[in-house]
């Protein structure tokens, strides 16, 4: 009876253990997804400031007056993207 409680306190202790290595190799695969993660934001940031150029030069080039909140909003957008993905990085890593 001892010998049960004890081989089933020893597999307690080994299933307890397993626990730490998962945690420990999904620790290890969430941050290996940031660089790629990272990159992708700022691809994606270059490509809105492509589209933003683009949408603003337009708008100046026909004398429209509301060029300044487009070349604005725009910018933002960029600028978030850059300091999310930033603060996002310096967060988790």
């Amino acid at each position: 009876m001892s010998a049960a409680f004890v081989l089933a306190a020893v597999s307690s202790a080994f299933a307890q253990g397993n626990g730490i290595g998962g945690i420990t190799e999904a620790t290890n695969m969430v941050t290996s997804y940031f660089d790629p993660g990272t990159k992708l934001i700022y691809a994606i940031g270059a490509v809105v400031g492509l589209i933003g150029g683009i949408k603003v030069y337009n708008k100046f080039s026909s004398g429209d007056p509301d060029t300044s909140k487009t070349a604005a909003s725009w910018f933002g957008a960029c600028i978030f993207l850059i300091v999310a993905a930033t603060i996002l990085r310096s967060f988790f890593l």
